[in-house]
This record gives C-alpha cells, structure tokens and sequence, in this order.
C-alpha cells in the first residue's frame, strides 16, 4: 500500500534515487543486477529496495529464482510525477551514468519474461 510520508523518506537517500533511476530506465530489474550496477554489497541493496517497497512505489514478480523489480503499477500519479522530475534532474550526474555504464557491461544478466 503507497505510503506518503515513506514516499519522501525513501527518496530523500542518494542509493535509494540510484536504484530508482535504473528501474524506471530499465523497466525491471533484479537484485543482482542493481548490486552488480552500484557496486555495493547485495544485502545493503536488498535493505534499500525493502524501503522503497514498504513506501509502496515498486512492486516485486518472482520469476524461477530471480525476484525483479518494477514501479507499482498502481502509483499515484502525483507520484509518478515527481519520480519523473527527479529523475529528469538527476539522469546526467556522473555518478548515475556509472552506474548506467556497469548496468550495461554486466555480463550472463538474467532474462525476462513478459511483464
């Protein structure tokens, strides 16, 4: 269930914007890819995707062993919005174009189904 006030405390944290960015970038992603993305250890990860869960802006599908990560579906759409602007404002910052970068030369990424 979205949650206003978790919507604004998971934004106000730099990794958890990183991870937005690339997720409404890509679309949908796993965990791997989004620590192998920020070179950062999967449990801290996994700690901040759990926040930006619990606030109710991405949603989970499990797929064999893979769990992958989308916005909610169900967003509002001031919301939407305002991830939008922020990641308009954000996109060309250096250190999310590495995280782009490392995004993309990751190797053996795990494939999707359909959405």
């Amino acid at each position: 269930m979205f949650n206003e006030y978790l919507f604004f405390e998971a934004l106000s944290d730099e990794t958890r914007r990183r991870l937005l960015l690339l997720i409404m970038k890509q679309g949908e992603l796993c965990v791997c890819e989004l620590f192998f993305a920020l070179n950062l250890p999967q449990p801290k990860i996994s700690r901040h995707l759990a926040v930006i869960r619990e606030a109710g802006i991405l949603a989970t599908r499990k797929e064999g062993t893979w769990v992958f990560y989308r916005l909610h579906p169900q967003l509002p759409l001031w919301a939407a919005k305002i991830l939008e602007m922020m990641a308009q404002g954000i996109e060309h910052g250096n250190i999310y174009h590495q995280d782009a970068k490392r995004l993309g030369a990751m190797e053996n990424r795990p494939s999707k189904c359909d959405i």
